[in-house]
């Protein structure tokens, strides 16, 4: 919650980098989902390459969520900066 309320800050007081900071967060988040979604269709389709579906998902997940950390992080510089 408190990691919120300064991104809430940053986003107020710093223009294009607080939005540039958003945009990271919303658009890993649509990618994460849409990750899932596939995801959950193939394993439909094929029920016994669910392992490795699951596997390939959780990665890709997490090389997402880095990638939008790091948008975060330098948005974030650039404001304090």
């Amino acid at each position: 919650m408190e990691l919120l309320n300064i991104l809430l800050q940053v986003a107020s007081n710093a223009g294009l980098a607080g939005i540039g900071a958003g945009l990271a967060a919303v658009g890993a988040g649509i990618g994460i989902g849409k990750i899932g979604a596939s995801a959950l269709e193939s394993m439909a389709r094929q029920p016994e390459a669910t392992g490795d579906i699951r596997a390939n998902m959780i990665i890709a997940a997490a090389l997402i969520e880095g990638v939008a950390l790091f948008g975060v992080i330098v948005c974030l510089l650039v404001v304090l900066a």
